[in-house]
């Protein structure tokens, strides 16, 4: 998704509009409006809603409008739906970060997956029975609308279709959709939840590969983007799953580099040195300390390759590294758990985090720590931890 905005709350939740919505609404508008004869030719002979074809094409603008009622209509579907996971979340004690309207649909940010697969069970039906509530009001609404509304039936018509379509395709077992969840949760019941992802995320892309060559072959761009995007959601929530997994009960500290280990840089190094130690070691990031009255190394800051770059090379001697320096910095503590490491760094979209215990500098871990330590537990086949816990300046001075 591109950048979004928040437009009001709902119970307390964020809503918010993805740039790719409004790219889309008029594009729906115009694909409703395009083929609304079709449409009411389709309603009138499945709901016998006897809509006059003339009253909504008598000037040319006016399907688009009609299109246009329908759209919004729709994507309004969408945000309840999303709103029905999001609601039975929070019942069981998951926060929503946010719901947005983008190019797909919508998108209900939980702030952590349920791993109880009854919760998750319920969560994920929650969506789709919304959906056919309001597929149930539109048409309870068409009925009772009396027939020279031909404009207002014709938008509650399409919306009870829909919603009900929605709710059936969303049921699709494909991981991510609603109905992938709810195949995770009924396999999740028997075996480890990180299996049950796995299974769940192979069986979503087989789906998400039909539904592309389906797409392919009857020339529809959306539901080619539909299939991508559940390929990749797939992928990317499993190893998400299987990380977490596989680094249950190891923290930062049994992966971090210590302290004694790193490489450091003063604030008086130039940005010339600084690019050539950065060559020389194959590092790219290098903690900023100085050195205090009584001896002490004190952090101050953290320097990377993309803050040497901002420097022209040929002026880089005339600047050192404290003009550049970020002192803005995200530190983590020691026994943090490693994922909360690795999502701090995917949600501020940085490479490495700086370890301090009581203020003290113990260490840094990076994304490829993680990646390789990952890699190692996958390979071994269970987790591997430091011998002993990097201790702090205090417990230093205490022995």
């Amino acid at each position: 998704m591109l950048k979004s905005f928040r437009i009001g709350s709902l119970f307390g939740i964020p809503i918010k509009l993805d740039l790719t919505f409004l790219l889309i609404l008029p594009v729906f508008a115009y694909l409703i409006g395009f083929e609304i004869e079709t449409v009411i030719e389709a309603l009138n002979l499945a709901m016998e809603a006897g809509i006059d074809v003339d009253a909504l094409t008598f000037e040319w603008w006016m399907p688009y409008v009609v299109g246009l009622a329908a759209a919004i209509g729709l994507f309004a579907g969408v945000l309840l739906h999303e709103l029905g996971h999001s609601l039975t979340a929070q019942r069981y004690g998951f926060p929503i970060d946010s719901i947005t309207l983008w190019l797909l649909g919508g998108v209900a940010a939980l702030s952590e997956m349920p791993e109880d697969w009854r919760q998750e069970l319920n969560i994920a039906i929650a969506g789709p029975i919304v959906s056919v509530l309001v597929g149930v009001v539109s048409y309870v609404a068409f009925v009772f609308t009396p027939e020279a509304f031909d404009a207002t039936r014709f938008v509650l018509g399409y919306l009870a279709v829909l919603n009900v379509a929605l709710a059936i395709f969303n049921m699709v077992p494909a991981f991510p959709m609603d109905g992938g969840r709810v195949l995770r949760a009924l396999l999740a019941r028997n075996q480890p939840y990180a299996k049950a992802t796995q299974q769940a995320a192979s069986i979503g892309k087989m789906f998400a590969f039909i539904m592309g060559l389906f797409g392919l072959f009857a020339f529809s761009i959306i539901l080619i983007a539909v299939a991508f995007f559940i390929y990749i959601a797939a992928s990317s929530e499993a190893q998400q799953v299987t990380m977490k997994a596989a680094f249950q009960d190891v923290t930062v500290a049994d992966i971090m580099t210590r302290a004694e280990e790193l490489h450091t840089v003063g604030p008086e190094t130039t940005i010339s040195e600084l690019v050539q130690r950065m060559f020389r070691e194959r590092h790219t990031g290098y903690p900023v300390v100085e050195r205090d009255n009584w001896g002490d190394d004190r952090l101050i800051g953290l320097v990377t390759l993309d803050d040497a770059r901002e420097i022209d090379p040929v002026e880089r001697d005339a600047y050192e590294v404290e003009d550049v320096m970020t002192t803005d910095l995200e530190t983590i503590d020691p026994d943090t758990d490693a994922m909360t490491a690795i999502e701090r760094m995917q949600r501020n979209g940085i490479g490495r985090l700086l370890v301090v215990d009581d203020d003290d500098l113990v260490g840094l871990i990076s994304r490829t720590d993680l990646m390789t330590a990952f890699d190692i537990v996958q390979q071994s086949g269970g987790p591997v931890r430091s011998s002993e816990r990097p201790q702090s300046a205090n417990e230093l001075q205490q022995q």
